[in-house]
Order: C-alpha cells, then sequence, then structure tokens
C-alpha cells in the first residue's frame, strides 16, 4: 500500500512530458517524428555508419585487417566506382567520328577561344575539312556573336590542346569531368549519408544514367555546368560539416563528459574562416560563366547554406537562431558567395577584355568606343565594362525571346519522365559497311540519343516524393538539400515554357536524383537496428531494383554510343513513341 502510493505520488510531482509545439503534434499523423535528444556533439556531428562486426565474423575477416578496411573504403570504394565510370566513358570516346549535334558551336569556338581569347565566324562546311585534315585549319579573324559565356568552351579547349582538334580532343574534358562527377558524387553521398555504401550507390547510378554519359561523351557545355554545380554543393556540404564541429568543439562538457546545448556559446562563437564555402562561390561563378542559369543555383545554394546555419545554431542552444545567424553569419556568407562569383564570371572574359578595340576584337568590343561613345555612363566605366554590359544585354534578349521550333525541343514537364530525349547522331548504314552486320537484311541505324537510363529516372520520381515526404515531415536536412538541388536545377525553366528548351538541360540535376534514389534504397534496406528479416527483405528488394538499372542501362548501350544495330534492334529500344 505504502509504496503504490508513494509511486503515485512520484508521478504526480514530475512534470508532464513536453509534447512538443502544436506544429510537431499536427505533422505526427503524418509521420513526423522530433530529432533525438542525445548528446549534441553526435546531433552536430553524426559519426560515419560502420558494418556491423558480426558481417566481418561471418566472412571470417581478421578485427585488424576489417578495421583497416572500413578505414580505406570512404576513398577506396568511391575509386572504384570512378574507375568504372571512367572506363565506361573513356571507352572509343573518338566515335561517332563526327561533329554531332551543337558540338558544331561549341567544339569550334572552344578552338577559337584558347588561340585569340574570343569566339570567331567559322565558314558553312568547314566541319569536313576539321575532319578529313585532322584539325589543320586556319583560324578565321572575324569575330562572332555568341550566346553563353566562355568558361564551358575554355574547359573544352583545353582538351584540344592537349590532344587535338578532333572529337576525341574535344570530348576529352567533358568526359574527363564526367568521371570526375561520379567521384565526387560519391564523396559527397557518403558525407551526406554518413554511409560508404550509400555514397557509392550514388555515384555507380550516376555512372550508368544514359543522359549523364551521352553527355560526358559530347562536347557541350551543361556537362560542364554540372560539374561546377556538383562541385559548389559538395564544398557547401563539407563547410556544413566544418562549421558544426566548430560549434561543437566549443560547447562545455558537463562532469560526465556529456556535451549539452548552451544559448551563449551557441550565440556567441564565431565559426571563423571558411575557405569552402569561398571555393563554394568561385565554382558558382565558374558555373555561371559557363551558363546563365547557373544564377538560380547560386540563388538556392546561397539561401541553402544560411539555413543551414540556423539549424546548427538552434542544434548548439541559440535562443534565437535567425537572428544570431544575421549577426554573426550572413554578412560573411554574402561576401563568400556572390561577390566571389560576380569576379570569377568576369574574370571569365578576359580573354575577351584583352582582346583589340579597334575592331579586330571580340564581338561588341569596340561598342564603347563606337556606337556607345556617347553612353551617359562613359565617364564612370572604362569602355571594355561598357562593352561587356551592352554585350549581355543582347544575349539576354536572345535568350529570352528564343522560339524557333526544333525538331527535339520539350517542355520541362516531360523531363522527369523521359518524355523526348535529344537524338545527336542519326546513321543508316548499309549491310556490311560501319559496322552494320552483312547478313542484317536491310539497313542498320547507328544513333546517339541523350536518353536518361528509364529504370532510373521512373525510379526517381519515387524517390522524389520520398524526399519531399521526409523533408517536410521528418525535418530531414539531407532530403531538403537534395529537395534545394533539384529544384535550383529545374524548375527555374518553368518560367520558359515558351522558349526553345531540350531535355538535356536536365543532366544539371541528375546527381541530385541519384543522390534521391540512394536515400530511397537506404530506407529500403532498413534502418539501423532493423531485425535480420526485415534486412534481408529490403537488400533483396534494393538489389533487384538496382540490377534492373543497371541492366536497364546495358540494353540501351548501343544508342548511347552510336553502335550500328539491325534496325529492327533500334525500333525495340524506341519504348515511347515521343524517342523517334
Amino acid at each position: 500500500m505504502t509504496s503504490t502510493a508513494s509511486s503515485t505520488d512520484l508521478r504526480q510531482d514530475q512534470a508532464a512530458p513536453d509534447p512538443g509545439p502544436s506544429w510537431q503534434r499536427r505533422l505526427r499523423r503524418f509521420g513526423y517524428l522530433a530529432p533525438p535528444r542525445g548528446d549534441v556533439r553526435d546531433r552536430l556531428v553524426p559519426p560515419y555508419a560502420e558494418p556491423s562486426p558480426r558481417l566481418w565474423a561471418a566472412l571470417g575477416v581478421p578485427h585488424g585487417f576489417a578495421a583497416r578496411c572500413v578505414r580505406w573504403s570512404g576513398w577506396i570504394g568511391p575509386l572504384l566506382v570512378t574507375l568504372f565510370a571512367g572506363v565506361l566513358r573513356f571507352w572509343n570516346l573518338g566515335s561517332p567520328k563526327a561533329v554531332i549535334f551543337d558540338e558544331t558551336y561549341y567544339a569550334k569556338d572552344a578552338w577559337a577561344l584558347v588561340h585569340r581569347g574570343f569566339e570567331v565566324n567559322w565558314d558553312k562546311d568547314v566541319n569536313k575539312l576539321i575532319l578529313e585534315s585532322g584539325g589543320q585549319v586556319p583560324i578565321p579573324s572575324d569575330a562572332a556573336y555568341v550566346v553563353h559565356p566562355p568558361v564551358g568552351k575554355y574547359v573544352i579547349g583545353l582538351g584540344e590542346l592537349i590532344f587535338g582538334f578532333d572529337p576525341f580532343g574535344w570530348r576529352f574534358m567533358t568526359a574527363l569531368l564526367g568521371t570526375l562527377s561520379v567521384l565526387m558524387l560519391c564523396r559527397i553521398g557518403r558525407r551526406l549519408f554518413r554511409s560508404t555504401f550509400l555514397g557509392c550507390l550514388a555515384g555507380a547510378l550516376l555512372a550508368v544514367d544514359g543522359l549523364h554519359f551521352v553527355m560526358s561523351r559530347t562536347a557541350l557545355l551543361d556537362g560542364v555546368l554540372m560539374f561546377f554545380v556538383l562541385a559548389a554543393f559538395g564544398c557547401l556540404v563539407v563547410d556544413r560539416d566544418k562549421a558544426r564541429q566548430r560549434l561543437a568543439a566549443a560547447l562545455p562538457a558537463d562532469a560526465d563528459g556529456r556535451v549539452r546545448p548552451d544559448a551563449y556559446t551557441a550565440e556567441t562563437t564565431r565559426l571563423g574562416w571558411r575557405p569552402w564555402r569561398l571555393l563554394a562561390g568561385l565554382m558558382l561563378g565558374l558555373a555561371i560563366g559557363t551558363k546563365w542559369n547557373g544564377l538560380y543555383i547560386l540563388a538556392a545554394f546561397g539561401l541553402m547554406t544560411v539555413l543551414w546555419d540556423v539549424a546548427s545554431r538552434r542544434v548548439a542552444g541559440a535562443r534565437r537562431p535567425y537572428v544570431t545567424v544575421l549577426r554573426r553569419d550572413l554578412g560573411w556568407a554574402f561576401l563568400s558567395t556572390v561577390p566571389v562569383a560576380i569576379v570569377t564570371y568576369v574574370a571569365s572574359w578576359t580573354g575577351w577584355i584583352l582582346s583589340p578595340s579597334d575592331g579586330t576584337g571580340g564581338y561588341y568590343r569596340d561598342w564603347a568606343a563606337t556606337d556607345g561613345k556617347d553612353s551617359a555612363w562613359s565617364w564612370l566605366f572604362p569602355d571594355w565594362w561598357r562593352g561587356l554590359w551592352h554585350y549581355e544585354n543582347q544575349v539576354y534578349d536572345f535568350h529570352v525571346g528564343l522560339s524557333s521550333p526544333h525538331t527535339y525541343e520539350s517542355n520541362p514537364w516531360s523531363w522527369i519522365v523521359g518524355g523526348r530525349p535529344v537524338s545527336y547522331f542519326y546513321e543508316s548504314p548499309a549491310p556490311g559497311t560501319d559496322g552494320c552486320p552483312a547478313d542484317a537484311g536491310e539497313k542498320c541505324a547507328r544513333e546517339v540519343l541523350a536518353l536518361g537510363t528509364p529504370m532510373l529516372w521512373w525510379v526517381a520520381c519515387f524517390a522524389l516524393l520520398y524526399v519531399l515526404w521526409r523533408w517536410f515531415f521528418r525535418r530531414d536536412w539531407r532530403a531538403g538539400a537534395i529537395v534545394c538541388a533539384v529544384a535550383a536545377g529545374y524548375l527555374p525553366w518553368f518560367l520558359y515554357q515558351e522558349r526553345t528548351i531540350f531535355f538535356f538541360y536536365a543532366v544539371v540535376f541528375v546527381p541530385f536524383l541519384c543522390l534521391a534514389v540512394a536515400m530511397l534504397i537506404g530506407a529500403l534496406v532498413g534502418p539501423p537496428g532493423s531485425g535480420d528479416t526485415r534486412r534481408v527483405a529490403g537488400a533483396t528488394g534494393a538489389g533487384v531494383l538496382v540490377l534492373l538499372i543497371a541492366w536497364n542501362f546495358i540494353y540501351f548501350w548501343p544508342i548511347y554510343t552510336g553502335q550500328a544495330i539491325p534496325i529492327d534492334d533500334w525500333r525495340s529500344r524506341m519504348w515511347l513513341d515521343t524517342w523517334v
């Protein structure tokens, strides 16, 4: 009796558990779970997942060797995936030996840029001469009007300088950047998910995506843009970890060594020099200097990194995290990204700026001294600045007004399901020629089709729904980061639905689709602590899904690489009427 009464009294004296804010209580019905309230150090800098000791024991691996494998796997795994991606991308890179799709612009512009510092007007029939002569053609001197900044073309031109003015030379750098982007995604995914397995899985998915593969083997600008955007994202993820490590180190520990939130420390600690954020600003400047849609990504990533600082200060114990970030972090965040990106963009025009202003230099280089000599701003800005500003205005008018019809144009609504891919190259060789089997019976088909691996993209549709749910209802910052990156590369195109746009622009956000799919597969495998039955069932389902995606890439391999196949085999790969 006494024992029962005292225990009842004890319960009455205790405060009722904090149910949390009302919005949390309302979201619980949709699956919201409040974050665990453990050691703040582990919440600020979560540890990396490691394979269970039971796995090593089952494989008969000694403990010491297993520890070394775990320690080295963070680099060995990504490097092996990258090697696989590199072999795929560099295999027979010079084929087709042709100027395919928009290589007719960028390969030649790149060659002119690295030799003259500005683009020039080439003869209409010069492509055939370039291929037949091995690139031994004179470079014209008449400046050309172009509508994209020079960074991507300088990148392509670097490969041409090293390997020559031929298909292998102008595709080399895009293949290299495509391969390196796989390595970056493995490492970014590892840091994002705190799992080497999921990081390598994301990289492997990128390695077998058809759109990324084709863009890595074609001298177009969008693959270069994708590389710089992914690099900027990776820099910001590293910067987030470094900033949170400084906060965790500054927080006081109690007598048991447990780190707890501390409002004073969270609101007064300076996060110091943040070189990774500066590097992100540089990468974003190079992205904008490749194609202007990098501006949207700069805005989205800038907002994302500031919100990460807010969350970090809140976890550390700040009572007013937004005010703290406004006072301590916002100014430096802006200076580390926007001015750095602007300076980088302007610097990318150095070749044009240094070209003569007497009419023999870059297009519009002499505008300030001729048509713009009576400008009201001529006393304030140098001629090169006013000429460049005028040039940019003309380019902007071109981009927003571009509406000429094209066979392969598509609406962004169809991109996510690969509704209208772009054919970069197509030939119909006769039997016994250009790789067409002699017994084919009729003409073969050789095509390079910029088509994402269908199974991967269709699974990505569900993966995007999953990460949206996880971001909104679970407040998972990793899902939010993926959503932000996909939205920054995808949603702006809906503002220009009347403009002539193409599916291959979507390559910019392909790496983040792969991260979303990897996150979904991680959920299928099961969370830590799941029972053996749950893990086996989840791993089996996830394995089957990954194998289907890999098989799908292999099946479409001939139309990604321009191999000659019988026309019936080609027709069997045209799953949708809109692919033809």
